[in-house]
């Protein structure tokens, strides 16, 4: 490098004394290899290295060099600090079969199951030993009483017994009919009237004698008063059977009973359903033009209804003369399908009609070939049993 000192004279620039050998002794190595090249001989042993020079300038920055290889690695680092919980993770795919595991313990005994249907296409097996004698088991509750059995034969007369002890008073017996009319004693004479005697004193009671001889029917006394009523006898003892009697006239009971089914689904709304799968109606109470069932005998009737209800809700009405008497409602959307049942008891009078209806925009009634919708009804009892009930 080149600095300046200054002078009287102005400014003349200093070298340092390194820079100028330096550039000399360049000056000379380039001259001695011109000479060298000139007068080139052999190329003689390599020399001794010489000394080192002094280092030179820092050069400029040189090109980017090529990637290195990989180094070593190195030693782990400190842990640093946790970081937030991640979201869940998508489920993993199912796992392969692992090893059987070994047997657990046995497990607790399970109470006595039901006991199974006996099957139809099974082989009777061979008779088992007979097993232990087990414990009497507890005593069962006494039944009830039978009926009391017909008397039996009369049996033999057995041998007198004998005469047993004197037996206490028993109550006066019920008054015995009428007797017969005795016939009138003879008159007998007046005698005189004796003296009357004083008065005694009651007499101790003594035993009752035994019975005499049963003595002259007398004449009928005078009626006496009504008695009270008695206590109930004892029941007597069943009569034989007596003779069968003439065969009854059997009583012929009115008959009324449909049952009918629904051949297409959704049927219109506000007006009368008309089943027209007939299943029963040998009395043709039940008209499949109308849809509606005509009482040709006043009573009670059962009415039921079992409906497959698909794809949308369905509000159904029982309907006896215009009148809407039953209503329900199944609330179902999608394809879904479920079924909705009812059952009542309507009196009815000769000439009332019943039918079915739905409403408008709860028309939800399906059929199918694996779905029914069903109306049955039938008499319960006419009305002169009706009104003997009541």
């Amino acid at each position: 490098m080149c600095s300046s000192t200054v002078t009287e004279t102005g400014l003349i620039p200093v070298y340092p004394l390194n820079s100028v050998l330096c550039n000399a002794s360049k000056i000379v190595s380039i001259k001695l290899s011109r000479l060298i090249q000139r007068l080139k001989g052999e190329v003689g042993e390599k020399g001794r290295p010489g000394v080192p020079g002094t280092p030179g300038l820092q050069g400029s920055k040189g090109f980017k060099g090529n990637k290195g290889d990989k180094g070593e690695h190195g030693d782990q680092g400190a842990n640093g600090t946790p970081g937030y919980p991640g979201r869940p993770g998508d489920p993993g795919e199912v796992g392969f079969k692992g090893d059987k595991g070994n047997h657990g313990l046995p497990g607790v005994k399970g109470q006595k199951g039901s006991k199974g249907e006996n099957c139809e296409n099974g082989t009777k097996g061979e008779k088992g030993d007979m097993g232990e004698l087990g414990l009497p088991g507890v005593d069962g509750e006494n039944g009830e009483k039978g009926e009391k059995g017909d008397i039996g034969e009369k049996g033999y007369l057995g041998d007198p017994g004998e005469k047993g002890e004197r037996g206490e008073k028993g109550d006066i017996g019920p008054k015995g009919e009428k007797g017969i009319k005795g016939d009138i004693g003879v008159e007998g004479g007046h005698g005189e009237d004796g003296q009357k005697g004083e008065k005694g004193g009651p007499g101790i009671r003594g035993d009752k004698g035994d019975q005499g001889p049963i003595g002259l029917m007398g004449p009928p006394g005078v009626k006496g008063s009504l008695g009270f009523k008695g206590t109930r006898g004892a029941p007597g003892k069943k009569g034989a059977r007596g003779p069968k009697g003439p065969k009854g006239e059997t009583p012929t009971l009115p008959r009324s009973a449909f049952s009918v089914g629904l051949s297409k689904p959704f049927p219109p709304p506000n007006l009368p359903i008309k089943f027209d799968k007939i299943l029963y109606n040998d009395q043709e109470h039940y008209n499949p033009l109308t849809g509606k069932f005509n009482c040709s005998i006043a009573g009670a009737y059962v009415f039921s209804y079992h409906m497959t209800i698909r794809g949308r809700p369905a509000r159904i009405s029982i309907v006896c003369q215009n009148k809407k008497m039953i209503r329900s409602r199944e609330t179902l959307y999608g394809q879904e399908i479920d079924q909705a049942s009812f059952l009542t008891i309507l009196k009815l009078n000769v000439g009332d009609q019943v039918w079915l209806e739905v409403t408008r925009d709860w028309n939800g009634v399906y059929v199918s070939a694996e779905d029914d919708s069903i109306f049955s009804g039938f008499l319960l009892y006419p009305e002169e049993i009706f009104d003997t009930l009541l």
